[in-house]
């Protein structure tokens, strides 16, 4: 066994993939918010293979933890010298390992928050990138206003804090670099939200206009903030990967990143100061993200959902089990074409059609194992961005519902805590106490009438006549009964 470090990388089995490239000539360009399992199977996977053609070596990652629950990500990084294994798994069964090595810093924001301002605010960083969560933006799904009331924001708007948020160290920065007569870098979203570019704009100005009105409107006016539209499976890493890829690789890795053959990005060609050439590793650099983002957000993300919040109601505990159960399937294949499809436009190079059989085949691989209890987490900032675009424009344009009010009334059933036979559902989400509250509440609307998540959608009768007899049926026959009737 092996334990992965800088020290130790070129004694890997043969069989592992690991830097060509020198990484003591690597420096960072770009400063990355939000460390966790996708940015490291995505982007970072993405800047290693440019630095192992010999490119891109002066666009190399310093990775940030924001969070307090980052400590141990921190610790791991300084473990084994920023590097880690991305573990490939394919459906045969095979797997690929690889050590990315485009990661060469790590900072812990709250032991010490100036030094990650000073890194943000230094020349050589010319991108900034998020994976924060669609929660991480601090501003409703409904009505897109950000929460100034915040505790976080209310902190780091006093003079002389030690900056806990993302917002209040960003802005920092950019307030540095404008002092010292330096551009502003470009601010790259990689969150799973409709118009990722124009939220992050919204939310960073809002929160430097806070601090001062003139700085808000230079942020909104003069930072960068291109749309992106990212793409990979990455379930969370147990201690079973951690155990697969020492036995099959000889790799100690204490934190390594597992994911599918398949990733995609899709990235407005909008930066202020350069970027890395992202084409040359199969980027897709256009005009306008917004068909591919709403692609996937309403296709594979609500897709999701539609497996997850009834599949766990019935008992199921993985996301290709849910896809191999005939009923499931046919109500995401459903959902799919009958549902998402025709709020869809067209997307240049894209068959539809072949990207949902694509979509199926990937969620059906059990070589991922990814769990339903991952997708159902946070689910209050999740569907209101991936599935209730849909079932509005459906409402708007009198298209088929069925399927999506049928998920949103498995969402209430697993909000109160258990599935069909009783056994413990756990509720991961920032809104827990609210949801579990609601789900519990005789009135089948009561679940839906929280407009901070669903807006006016009680408002309408089409909705609430649907919703209101899914719910009853869910309750009185069961998930399975409930589902074979919308077939």
């Amino acid at each position: 066994m092996t334990p992965l470090a800088a020290r130790t990388v070129q004694e890997l089995d043969g069989r592992v993939s690991v830097p060509t490239y020198d990484r003591s000539r690597v420096r960072a360009g770009i400063v990355h918010l939000g460390v966790g399992g996708f940015h490291r199977s995505h982007q970072a996977a993405y800047l290693d293979g440019l630095m192992q053609q010999g490119k891109a070596l002066d666009w190399g990652i310093c990775g940030v933890g924001v969070l307090p629950a980052d400590r141990r990500m921190a610790e791991v990084m300084a473990a084994q010298d920023c590097l880690y294994t991305l573990l490939v798994r394919h459906p045969d069964g095979s797997a690929d390992a690889r050590v990315i090595g485009s990661l060469v810093e790590y900072l812990f924001a709250p032991d010490d928050p100036d030094a990650v301002v000073e890194r943000m605010a230094s020349p050589e960083i010319r991108v900034v990138t998020l994976t924060v969560t669609e929660g991480g933006y601090n501003a409703s799904a409904v009505t897109g206003e950000f929460d100034g009331a915040d505790p976080g924001v209310v902190h780091d708007l006093q003079p002389g804090a030690a900056l806990r948020t993302s917002f209040g160290l960003v802005v920092e920065a950019l307030v540095r670099r404008r002092e010292r007569g330096l551009p502003p870098f470009t601010v790259v979203s990689c969150d799973n939200i409709p118009g990722n570019g124009q939220l992050a704009r919204g939310s960073f100005a809002a929160f430097a206009r806070l601090r001062d009105p003139e700085l808000g409107e230079w942020v909104e006016r003069e930072v960068p903030f291109p749309d992106s539209m990212v793409d990979r499976i990455t379930p969370v890493t147990t201690d079973a990967d951690r155990a697969d890829l020492a036995g099959r690789f000889g790799v100690e890795d204490r934190w390594p990143v597992v994911c599918e053959p398949w990733t995609q990005w899709v990235q407005e060609d909008s930066f202020a100061c350069g970027r890395p050439p992202l084409e040359d590793v199969g980027v897709q650099l256009v005009d306008d993200v917004a068909p591919y983002e709403l692609m996937k957000l309403r296709l594979l993300n609500a897709g999701h959902q539609v497996l997850a919040q009834p599949g766990r109601v019935a008992g199921l505990r993985y996301v290709h089990e849910a896809c191999a159960d005939p009923l499931f399937r046919r109500l995401l294949q459903g959902y799919l074409d009958e549902e998402a499809t025709p709020t869809l436009r067209p997307v240049p190079g894209i068959d539809l059609d072949r990207y949902k059989a694509t979509l199926l085949e990937r969620f059906a691989s059990p070589a991922i194992a990814d769990t339903l209890d991952r997708i159902r987490a946070e689910a209050s900032d999740r569907i209101p961005q991936f599935l209730l675009p849909v079932l509005r424009d459906n409402l708007h344009a009198g298209g088929e519902i069925r399927r999506s009010v049928a998920v949103l009334a498995a969402w209430a059933r697993s909000a109160g805590g258990v599935d069909e036979e009783g056994r413990p559902l756990q509720l991961v989400d920032a809104r827990a106490e609210r949801l579990a509250a609601a789900a519990g509440d005789a009135d089948p609307l009561a679940f839906v009438a929280d407009r901070e998540i669903f807006g006016d959608l009680v408002d309408d009768e089409r909705f609430t006549e649907a919703y209101r007899s899914t719910w009853a049926s869910m309750r009185r026959d069961g998930v399975r009964v409930t589902l074979e009737a919308l077939a």
